[in-house]
């Protein structure tokens, strides 16, 4: 699509077409409402691409930097706010051309030699993608640093653990908060493997098959900071896989930002009365003034079915497309420009969050380990490193329970004799053993949450993340 500018009011199109389109299919056709969040991205692709031209001969150095300069007074202009285009200009490409052959006359219109809107958007979608993961992964090192912190002031403070939503065995605090700093790891190595292939440059493919201009695309290439070009110009202008790429990472980030959020909002309810919601992060009702709503981690776990939808609409939106480009994927921008600013708000909002919007409550999480049975495995373990066959020692401890629970009795309240009218093998020692913060301490495998292996994760973490 090599089009030369036309007077406003105008097709855009070439002397193919005999008259502008209509009003509402302008609209309908239009981009620019949306793709506006590109033109600085639009104006560094436009100015290497005029470099290249003068570089190779195409245009004369002279009109080159020509080319340049008024790119780069666009730039002002709109960062100014002296420059705001309108549904007239369609998209931002051609807003851009528009204004700079305003600007520097007939040069402006040789900016499109050898290049068509196909590898002209492919190239402005990469170069802001590639910008916004590097600011999603200075995001996840903020939030992993707000778990870390959390995390040390923590490590041996105790919390229900659970499987099922069922009380299963007692953790350190920091331990369960180290679990979502390895998520949100695998969050920034995934983004980093995604940003390799976002970083191949599409410029010079065309609108699908190449030019027949003597153009050098490595140099372009390389003055946008890209890590390579795509060896085939079908695949540049209809390659969308680094999107999808990217949404399915942005997804499984609100996965692990959902969870969290979930876990919140049952801390901080009446029934559990784990966290205390600070009034930095919280609301209250319109009409019941005792309450203080958890509205940050609700809207996050609102949120995340957000970004899941554009993932599942890009995969729609490419699975019927033939070879090359069709008009189907300018739906792709505006998915990616709100999964992006979701992501990141999400973040913003869940650091601020771990940072201010809350405090754990120790005592009653004290209380919350010390009055169930989730020591009972440790009873079995007992038995079984006295010798006792870890299958009988579960049965017989399944039995202890049942007893206990009928009895209205928890297993630390059972005497010495009632431990050993149960099995000769217990002893004195059994109180020690199936106290909550033995039971955490003993539990020092590799990756476990026994404070010493947790104190190392942490340094680990810490380690990692410098």
């Amino acid at each position: 699509m090599n089009t030369q500018p036309q007077p406003s009011g105008q097709s855009t199109w070439s002397q193919r077409f005999e008259s502008a389109l209509h009003p509402a299919i302008a609209r309908f056709n239009a981009s620019i409402g949306f793709d506006i969040q590109l033109i600085e991205y639009d104006l560094t692709g436009s100015q290497a691409h005029a470099q290249m031209l003068a570089h190779t001969g195409i245009i004369a150095p002279a009109e080159g930097e020509t080319l340049v300069q008024g790119l780069e007074q666009i730039r002002q202009e709109y960062r100014e706010g002296k420059f705001t285009p309108g549904i007239e200009a369609e998209d931002i490409h051609f807003a851009v051309e528009r204004r700079l052959t305003e600007l520097v006359g007939d040069v402006g219109k040789k900016l499109h030699t050898a290049r068509s809107r196909n590898d002209q958007v492919g190239t402005d979608t990469r170069l802001y993608l590639r910008d916004q993961i590097q600011q999603i992964r200075t995001q996840l090192r903020d939030f992993q640093t707000a778990l870390l912190t959390l995390a040390e002031q923590n490590v041996e403070t105790l919390i229900p653990g659970y499987t099922h939503l069922q009380r299963a065995q007692p953790l350190s605090l920091a331990h369960h908060l180290l679990a979502y700093v390895e998520m949100t790891q695998r969050d920034w190595e995934r983004l980093g493997e995604i940003y390799q292939r976002v970083n191949v440059s599409p410029l010079g493919s065309g609108a699908l098959a190449g030019t027949t201009f003597p153009i050098d695309r490595h140099y372009t290439a390389q003055l946008l900071n890209f890590g390579g070009v795509y060896a085939n110009s079908l695949d540049g202008v209809s390659d969308r896989d680094f999107a999808i790429e990217f949404l399915c990472a942005a997804s499984l980030i609100m996965v692990h930002l959902s969870r969290m959020s979930e876990e919140v909002i049952l801390w901080a309810s009446e029934e559990f009365r784990f966290v205390t919601l600070k009034d930095s992060c919280s609301t209250g009702s319109s009409i019941m003034p005792q309450k203080k709503n958890p509205d940050v981690p609700e809207l996050v776990r609102g949120k995340t079915g957000r970004v899941f939808g554009h993932l599942q609409g890009m995969l729609v939106l490419m699975k019927g497309l033939p070879l090359a480009y069709n008009k189907d994927l300018q739906e792709d921008k505006e998915a990616l420009f709100d999964a992006v600013i979701t992501v990141q708000s999400c973040l913003e909002a869940m650091t601020i969050l771990l940072q201010e919007g809350m405090e754990f409550r120790r005592d009653r999480l004290l209380a919350a380990v010390s009055e169930d049975f989730s020591n009972a495995t440790d009873v079995a373990d007992y038995l079984a490193a006295k010798g006792v066959p870890f299958r009988e020692a579960y049965n017989l401890v399944g039995k202890v329970v049942k007893t206990s629970l009928a009895q209205d009795k928890l297993l630390k309240d059972l005497t010495l004799d009632e431990w050993q009218s149960l099995h000769p093998a217990f002893e004195a020692d059994i109180y020690a053993a199936i106290a909550p913060q033995q039971v955490v301490a003993a539990r020092n495998s590799f990756g476990g949450t026994g404070f010493d292996q947790v104190r190392q994760a942490l340094a680990t973490a810490k380690a990692r993340m410098n």
